[in-house]
């Protein structure tokens, strides 16, 4: 697994050595603090290279024997007008790919036309940490090619240094949420199944969460048909957990948050084709995110009530599996006829929304799923789908996506759509014919929502096997930790 490079803040010194990680801006000019920190033949160098500043583009120098540095690496900033919080995470990503084998290496956030805040320096600092993950647990390494045994040491020089340190403190919980959604979705099926899964969100009790597992037993008690179809083909029990965290206080309302948990999706009788059915390991992108979430919540100790649901299940082939054709009752009490045993993640979802809404009467439910491949086919890999009955918290949301980088395009509903789920042998059906999937399978979950505030992220793109980015140079994302965190921050603590 990846060593967490070590990260401390200090005030800018003239007495530097190593490896320098220095800023340069604006497209064409140069950077004006080289000849302070590293001297004026290395500025000259830099001029010479015609070094454009455009946003993270490195230029790395090897630097005169005089000099106390051994590497010199220059991250262009672009203009200055544009280093929003989403351009300092990905400066620190930057950064974090030219480490390459350096053991300690110090970053000088020091710009000529203005002055580097606190807040930007942590949002820098999560960058780098965010880059450094790698999934390498199952690589076996000659010796000459074993892993560092320890972690880099980084000093990131910053006019207020003890304000950055306060500041980064939050910034390092979300970089571990990060880091439990993104192990999570990373680790092949054959390791995590429905109970250590369930095992892995129990570890959250370390943090002051309380963690409640509903086993087949009791979802059966409670008619939970629907979830219960999806997992009678499997030889893992399904599970249902709990997440609790209550940092607000006694008599507020919680809010929840709930996750689409297919440890591995084939598709059932309704099979999948061989060609990429590997990814669905990661068909419970959701469920780890609500668990991300829920570690970076207790970690900076939230001040608000929040449940955390995910509904794990294994959707598998074998002579007790779910038929086309067959109608399964949910929780609700609404019949659902399964046309299409591959549409199992709403099934999932209905179940364990209808649960969430009546035991515990949340302000609003959000629920995240891996959920269909129209929604890659309307928005690509660059944004998930959100689907909502309120505006205000569709705004919201927007709003926490587009701070982040974790955006969100919220898409259609309407009773023109519900209307194609409709079938004459049940309440409903599962799919809802072939144009328009992303819509219709959020028209079947919203039947299941009531009149609470609800919305639906359809992360199927953007959870795993995303576009490489400053951020993230592996194949599970993360996505949604961030997002959600920030929602909760910005509106519904205090």
């Amino acid at each position: 697994m990846s060593l967490i490079p070590t990260i401390t803040f200090a005030k800018p010194s003239k007495k530097l050595s190593g490896t320098l990680f220095i800023l340069s801006s604006g497209e064409g000019k140069q950077c004006e603090v080289a000849a302070d920190y590293a001297g004026p033949s290395l500025k000259k160098a830099i001029a010479s290279a015609e070094f454009k500043s455009k946003a993270n583009t490195t230029m790395e120098l090897y630097v005169p024997a005089a000099t106390d540095l051994d590497r010199l690496v220059v991250i262009g900033t672009g203009k200055v007008d544009d280093l929003d919080e989403n351009a300092w995470l990905k400066l620190g990503g930057t950064a974090a790919s030219k480490l390459g084998s350096a053991k300690s290496a110090t970053i000088l956030l020091e710009l000529p036309e203005t002055a580097v805040s606190a807040e930007h320096a942590a949002d820098f600092a999560l960058g780098l940490l965010m880059r450094a993950y790698k999934f390498d647990k199952y690589k076996t390494k000659k010796e000459d090619d074993a892993p560092a045994k320890t972690a880099a040491k980084i000093t990131i020089l910053v006019s207020d240094a003890a304000a950055a340190k306060k500041a980064f403190v939050s910034r390092e919980a979300v970089h571990g949420g990060v880091t439990v959604a993104r192990d999570l979705v990373n680790e092949p099926a054959n390791i995590l199944g429905t109970l250590e899964f369930a095992a892995k969100a129990k570890e959250l009790e370390d943090l002051g969460v309380k963690i409640d597992i509903l086993t087949e037993k009791e979802m059966k008690k409670l008619g939970m048909g629907a979830l219960l179809g999806v997992a009678q083909g499997s030889v893992r029990p399904p599970r249902m957990v709990v997440m609790h965290w209550n940092g607000g206080k006694a008599k507020q309302k919680p809010i929840a948050f709930v996750g689409k948990g297919v440890v591995f999706d084939s598709g059932g009788i309704s099979i999948k084709p061989a060609a990429g059915m590997e990814d669905m390991k990661g068909d419970m992108g959701g469920a780890a995110a609500v668990t991300g979430l829920m570690h970076v919540l207790a970690s900076r100790k939230a001040n608000a009530n929040v449940i955390g649901i995910i509904g794990l299940v294994e959707n598998m082939v074998d002579a007790n599996a779910q038929r086309p054709g067959d109608i399964v009752t949910a929780m609700s009490g609404a019949t659902i006829e399964v046309l299409n045993t591959d549409a199992e993640g709403r099934l999932v979802l209905a179940d364990a929304l209808h649960y969430c809404r009546t035991k515990y009467d949340p302000e609003f439910m959000i629920d995240l799923a891996t959920l269909t491949g129209a929604i890659l086919v309307a928005l690509g890999n660059q944004y998930a789908g959100l689907f909502s009955n309120n505006d205000e918290l569709s705004a919201r949301l927007t709003a926490s996506g587009l701070s982040t980088g974790e955006r969100l395009w919220r898409m259609p509903m309407g009773p023109e759509y519900d209307k194609l789920i409709d079938t004459p042998n049940a309440d409903m059906k599962n799919i809802g014919g072939r144009h328009g999937g992303a819509t219709t399978a959020a028209q079947f979950l919203q039947r299941f929502v009531g009149e609470t505030k609800w919305a639906h992220l359809d992360i199927a793109g953007t959870a795993m096997g995303s576009p490489a980015s400053e951020i993230n140079a592996g194949w599970a994302s993360g996505f949604g930790v961030r997002l959600l965190d920030r929602l909760v921050s910005d509106h519904y603590e205090g």
